[in-house]
């Protein structure tokens, strides 16, 4: 018989809260550098840093009736990404930094593999089951990344660059469940799961891995 965490007993875990702050602040960052590349003005670095960096776990706990949402219960979170903005546009300009997609990979393969674990974790204690969990981690992990793109008015990179991204999510959610089961100390089935999903994410981009695509005839 399969089971989670027999030793949980409610969702606000500290190991829960760490991930999902860890990775906003990632995501985040990949909100402020596409934003800074489109040139926008500090509403709209805003609003693209907000949307990717609480878009998943918004869609998440919308699918999984959880309230609060993250970024209200911990509403000085939305303080510090507007600082975070600020501090970002003023350091980009005065350093006359470049702008290019490189800069957003490491940060975006962290927020995939932290947003992949929190979203499957919070949906198996909230008693989903297996399959639902992980398409929740999948969500919580590239639904961020889809809104930052929708609102920069492109074709969000997830579904367009051909190298696996949601397909890394959904495997590492599976090996998340699965170390979860196996291994009761809490920290090492996140750190597999974790170092999979980043290493993973950054060979594929490395070495230009891709899956197959529309072909026209």
């Amino acid at each position: 018989m399969f089971s989670y965490y027999p030793h949980y007993d409610t969702v606000a875990t500290g190991l829960t809260l760490a991930i999902e702050i860890i990775g906003t602040l990632a995501f985040a960052l990949t909100g402020i550098v596409v934003a800074a590349r489109k040139r926008l003005d500090i509403v709209g670095v805003a609003m693209v840093c907000g949307l990717s960096a609480f878009g998943g776990g918004t869609l998440r706990d919308i699918l999984l009736d959880r309230r609060p949402f993250f970024w209200v219960e911990h509403h000085q979170w939305l303080w510090i990404i507007l600082g975070l903005c600020v501090i970002a546009m003023i350091f980009l300009k005065t350093k006359h930094i470049e702008l290019t997609e490189k800069m957003i990979q490491v940060p975006d393969a962290l927020g995939l593999a932290l947003f992949t674990i929190s979203g499957t974790e919070i949906a198996l204690i909230s008693g989903s089951p297996l399959l639902i969990a992980v398409l929740m981690g999948v969500m919580t992990a590239i639904f961020g990344g889809v809104l930052r793109d929708i609102a920069c008015n492109e074709i969000p990179q997830a579904f367009t660059d051909h190298r696996p991204y949601a397909v890394i999510a959904f495997i590492g959610s599976w090996l998340y469940i699965a170390m979860a089961n196996w291994i009761s100390n809490e920290w090492l089935p996140t750190l597999i799961a974790f170092s999979t999903i980043v290493i993973l994410r950054l060979l594929a981009i490395k070495f230009n891995v891709v899956i197959p695509s529309w072909m026209r005839k």
